[in-house]
């Protein structure tokens, strides 16, 4: 059994170590299945590691299986779909699904691994529109912890827990997605100074405006505090931002953004009419590996005055850099789908990042979160970034059983560790 260095276990999320006992990187479903079989007859658990994007917490000892190498994408315009392998990043998907007039449900930051983020739901720039990303697979090949290569395909037991369930049964080593048929899109931020107008006004008019869009449009609300640094573009340096930021496949973005445009004094305005290979450019997300912690709420509703205070609480007094951002959930979100991807009856999406180590984050976010508790109907395991080993909440308790069952027969000597690592 091949095993390789240091490169392999570098990871976008560098506030996490890394130690397996073994490192393996595979290039086909076969190294896959030797690498599992490996692990199983050691007795090692295993992780698996794309771009470590969603690290749920550090690795010590083990097996660690990194799919980079797999890194294919192939297009079936005719069909609307894609065949994407374990270590293949959204950006790659984009661009090959552009000149064919389609574009995959990725989500904001193009280096994220399309598979992981996929099995754990995939909150998507369009999502309101077309759901998660998980409701657009056709297949998947999974190699079990029997050491034992398979297709998922929908109504079955494996399909429904692998979409939603994460990695907690096997080894996905590519999809078959289905792709929309979204050439341009009216998208873009608009960006206003929190010392000039009031955060907890903007957001309550958000959450308005929220209740008067269609479900074309896909938005979220964001609060960043950012530091005085030179490599900051001058009108964000030292500032409090927040801002909206929207994806709309309509025609009429301008008309619908208007209300939000005369809230007060535009800091930055970006939003255009784009190609939907641009759409990175909405949300900006840094593509520069860093270390950080997070977690998420799924809100039945959105309490105005509990969530003023959490901007209160994580604004720049905070003690720590945190992000926040407010995703609008609903429309085709709410939609049953063949898979395990739970709260789709959720109406907002709280998620916060702290900059920084897991003890300095969890001491600013827990008491956030516990703000939130009694609207709270879960959490989302895509945004459990390093809060992975805290389980309560990610599924609701009959998807939790469901899932348990399916990890004693696929994977019965318990060799995956749980969490979705994008």
């Amino acid at each position: 059994m091949n095993t390789s260095t240091h490169d392999e276990v570098t990871s976008f999320q560098t506030g996490f170590d890394l130690h397996p006992d073994h490192v393996i990187p595979v290039r086909t479903s076969e190294d896959v299945v030797a690498a599992v079989r490996h692990a199983a007859d050691a007795r090692l658990p295993v992780t698996v590691l794309a771009t470590g994007h969603g690290l749920p917490g550090p690795v010590e000892g083990g097996v660690l299986i990194s799919t980079r190498p797999m890194d294919r994408v192939t297009i079936d315009a005719g069909a609307r779909t894609a065949r994407v392998q374990a270590g293949v990043r959204w950006r790659d998907v984009v661009a090959a699904a552009a000149p064919h007039g389609l574009a995959p449900l990725n989500g904001s930051a193009p280096g994220v691994g399309a598979v992981s983020y996929t099995l754990g739901g995939g909150l998507g720039i369009l999502a309101r529109e077309f759901g998660y990303a998980a409701d657009h697979v056709r297949s998947l090949d999974v190699v079990t912890g029997d050491g034992r290569l398979r297709q998922a395909t929908p109504g079955s037991e494996l399909y429904w827990g692998l979409l939603g369930g994460g990695r907690r049964l096997g080894v996905v080593t590519a999809l078959e997605i289905g792709l929309v048929p979204v050439r341009t899109l009216y998208g873009g931020s608009l960006a206003f100074d929190g010392g000039e107008v009031d955060p907890k006004a903007l957001l309550e008019a958000y959450e308005e405006w929220t209740r008067t869009v269609p479900d074309a449009l896909t938005s979220s609300f964001a609060a960043v505090p950012y530091p005085d640094l030179p490599a900051l573009p001058p009108h964000l340096r030292g500032r409090y931002v927040v801002s909206v930021r929207v994806a709309y496949t309509g025609t009429d973005g301008d008309r619908l953004l208007a209300p939000l445009r005369k809230f007060g004094p535009v800091l930055a305005d970006s939003l255009r009419e784009m190609p939907y290979a641009e759409s990175h450019t909405i949300h900006s997300d840094p593509d520069f590996p860093h270390s950080y912690y997070g977690d998420s709420a799924v809100l039945g509703e959105l309490n105005v005055a509990r969530a003023g205070e959490l901007l209160e609480r994580t604004g720049p007094g905070a003690g720590a850099m945190v992000v926040v951002q407010i995703n609008h959930l609903g429309g085709a979100l709410a939609r049953p789908a063949p898979n395990s991807v739970p709260y789709r009856e959720g109406r907002f999406l709280v998620r916060l990042l702290a900059m920084g180590g897991r003890q300095q984050g969890r001491a600013v976010l827990d008491p956030a979160f516990a703000l939130l508790a009694p609207l709270t109907l879960g959490r989302s395991v895509n945004f459990a970034f390093g809060a992975g080993d805290r389980t309560a909440g990610l599924y609701d308790a009959g998807t939790d059983k469901r899932l348990a069952e399916l990890e004693s027969r696929y994977d019965p000597a318990s060799l995956f560790r749980g969490g979705v690592s994008a």
